[in-house]
């Protein structure tokens, strides 16, 4: 069972590795066992089919990614700071890829729906759902920004909270295409203009 666990481990990261660094369509499931070390009939004892491996291997990342999310965002922090504190981990994560890979390689979510939002429903939708979730994570702050005088009170915080997260992947997008993760570190001020916070806030 510890062998048959760890095969699926390993296509699991060479897909997600590929995936990041070439796309979805490009791959082929021999190209995926070989990066992984294990034989081809691995992986449809395990994947029935490439989309159903891509669906996981966006499941996986998100739920590596909606923990550090919901921990950034829940922290002891005033919700300015847990914003800032979510960039610069963004940011982190683009510096980290890059020093291993040597290349940025962006948002795996928006990579995908870019590339495969005309043509994949079942992941479209799973992106979408996605996206939501880190909407719905992001209102919450910005709400209690509202309430606390922090952000403008005319502000709407589910407007905010999407142009936030539609920020946070274009930025992305410009540090893979200029394989900089400097790009993203405009979100910040940004951020605080988008949410039209005070001056004598903007220092903290």
């Amino acid at each position: 069972m510890g062998r048959t666990s760890d095969a699926q481990n390993k296509i699991l990261d060479a897909a997600k590795m590929l995936i990041e660094q070439r796309g979805y369509s490009a791959l082929g499931v021999a190209e995926i066992c070989s990066t992984a070390g294990v034989p081809k009939g691995s992986f449809y004892y395990f994947f029935e089919s490439k989309q159903a491996l891509a669906l996981t291997v966006i499941d996986d990342h998100w739920a590596a990614q909606r923990q550090q999310w919901v921990e950034l965002l829940s922290s002891d922090h005033d919700p300015l700071r847990r914003l800032r504190d979510l960039f610069e981990a963004t940011e982190n994560v683009q510096r980290t890829g890059q020093q291993k890979a040597g290349l940025v390689v962006g948002c795996l979510f928006g990579n995908l729906a870019l590339e495969l939002s005309n043509h994949a429903e079942e992941i479209r939708d799973r992106l979408q759902e996605i996206f939501e979730a880190q909407i719905d994570l992001i209102e919450r702050v910005v709400v209690e920004a509202k309430d606390l005088g922090l952000a403008g009170a005319s502000i709407d915080a589910r407007d905010a909270a999407r142009d936030i997260v539609a920020m946070m992947e274009g930025r992305a997008l410009f540090a893979k295409l200029l394989n900089d993760p400097a790009q993203l570190e405009a979100l910040w001020r940004n951020c605080l203009d988008l949410l039209q916070v005070p001056t004598q806030a903007r220092a903290n």
